[in-house]
């Protein structure tokens, strides 16, 4: 890796512990959040917004501005502490992270976030929405790209197969699929619930050109998320291999961190791992 990517993967990877900083004590002060699910996501959140895609803070609503769909919309406070970073709205307004009239609910609302493009959190909407997204654009004749970001856990529901069937037949190669396949879902592992392997050659069949990749390797997100299409005339699906909690040592593949919120001591600990991360 040269000099300069390395020190592009570096930049991202304190960045991404920043935000997972941000985003614990946002969920902490609030007492609700899905940590392990957003601290799985982080990496790619961060890679996304800070490396590929063609986005303007200033002009939210450019017609011609890549979009990013949050499927696991549960994962909210990820996507607002990463909006914030990026400069969507000021840092200071996270401090209202599930508070009285906030904008900034448990599910992201497409109607007051800017940033936010469709409303999210019963599983299985998001996606659907982002194929249609992508039609959209190539009947406009535009060249913007749509990326979503599903759960593991979410494939089970029936819609997810729905839209990639459909993105499938209409070839949709500037829409990009990513994976965050941390193997754990609210209760118990994937496997356990109701098996997805082999995933990869599942989305093959549906016509879709697939890649895995380490979803916290920044370097290795970037080059593969820059690369796409990775096929002309497929839809590309990328499936990133996570840790639930990732990031927090405690916290890391333990599924009852599903929705859990630290406490006091547990926020401590978590916290000064974050900070030395940020060196």
């Amino acid at each position: 890796m040269g000099s300069g990517k390395a020190e592009e993967a570096a930049s991202l990877r304190r960045r991404a512990a920043a935000v997972r900083l941000r985003d614990m004590e946002i969920v902490h002060a609030a007492g609700l959040g899905h940590l392990g699910g957003e601290f799985s996501a982080i990496d790619i959140l961060v890679t996304l917004y800070f490396g590929v895609l063609r986005i303007d803070p200033q002009r939210p609503d450019d017609p011609e501005r890549d979009r990013f769909i949050l499927s696991k919309g549960h994962a909210a406070a990820a996507l607002y502490t990463t909006l914030a970073e990026a400069g969507f709205f000021a840092q200071a307004e996270l401090d209202t992270f599930m508070g009285p009239l906030s904008r900034l609910n448990g599910h992201p609302d497409r109607r007051k976030v800017p940033g936010v493009e469709t409303n999210t959190g019963p599983l299985g909407h998001g996606f659907p929405v982002a194929v249609g997204a992508a039609l959209a654009g190539r009947l406009d004749g535009s060249d913007r790209r749509t990326y979503v970001l599903t759960g593991d856990g979410e494939l089970q529901e029936g819609s997810m197969w729905e839209a990639a069937m459909a993105a499938g037949h209409h070839g949709l190669d500037r829409l990009v699929l990513i994976v965050d396949r941390n193997g754990l879902q609210q209760g118990d592992r994937t496997e356990s619930t109701n098996s997805l392997e082999p995933l990869a050659d599942k989305f093959r069949a549906f016509g879709w050109s697939v890649q895995e990749v380490d979803g916290h390797d920044h370097a290795a997100l970037l080059r593969v998320l820059r690369a796409t299409p990775f096929e002309a005339g497929r839809p590309s699906c990328l499936i990133a291999h996570t840790h639930k909690g990732y990031g927090v040592s405690f916290m890391r593949d333990q599924v009852g961190w599903h929705h859990r919120v630290p406490t006091e001591e547990e926020y401590q600990r978590a916290r000064g791992e974050l900070e030395a991360q940020l060196a």
